[in-house]
């Protein structure tokens, strides 16, 4: 199930990640039950059973809103992610809409630093 997830996003990005710039490396792995898209080991997408959501600069949250994308919450009662929108299907379905969201996003995660692995020693540590 998480393979076909994956595979997935895969087919997803793979008609919308042209535009991107050469130096940003797009990774798909398993992200829970689903999986989640990375730009230079940056997340900014994720396929989940509540549908695609991007990671998305504030000022463009109110536009997709109004396009019928509402804020990420993985869990009914969890809290809200809050620079994530999940995508309307319209929007997600339709590869020449949905490019110009996946490029900005990939391009708004690389703001962000990237995720320092725990090293195994300090992860026993705290055990």
């Amino acid at each position: 199930m998480v393979a076909a997830a994956v595979d997935a996003l895969r087919s997803l990005l793979a008609a919308t990640t042209a535009r991107l710039d050469r130096e940003i490396k797009i990774e798909c792995k398993h992200f829970f039950s689903g999986a989640a898209a990375y730009a230079n080991g940056r997340i900014f997408m994720t396929m989940t059973s509540v549908g695609v959501a991007l990671k998305l600069q504030r000022e463009f949250h109110a536009e997709l809103t109004r396009r019928g994308a509402r804020p990420l919450r993985y869990f009914p009662q969890g809290p809200i992610k809050k620079d994530y929108l999940i995508l309307p299907d319209r929007i997600v379905r339709d590869a020449a809409v949905l490019t110009p969201w996946v490029v900005k996003s990939a391009q708004f995660a690389q703001r962000f630093p990237k995720p320092r692995r725990a090293s195994r020693t300090r992860a026993r540590s705290a055990l």
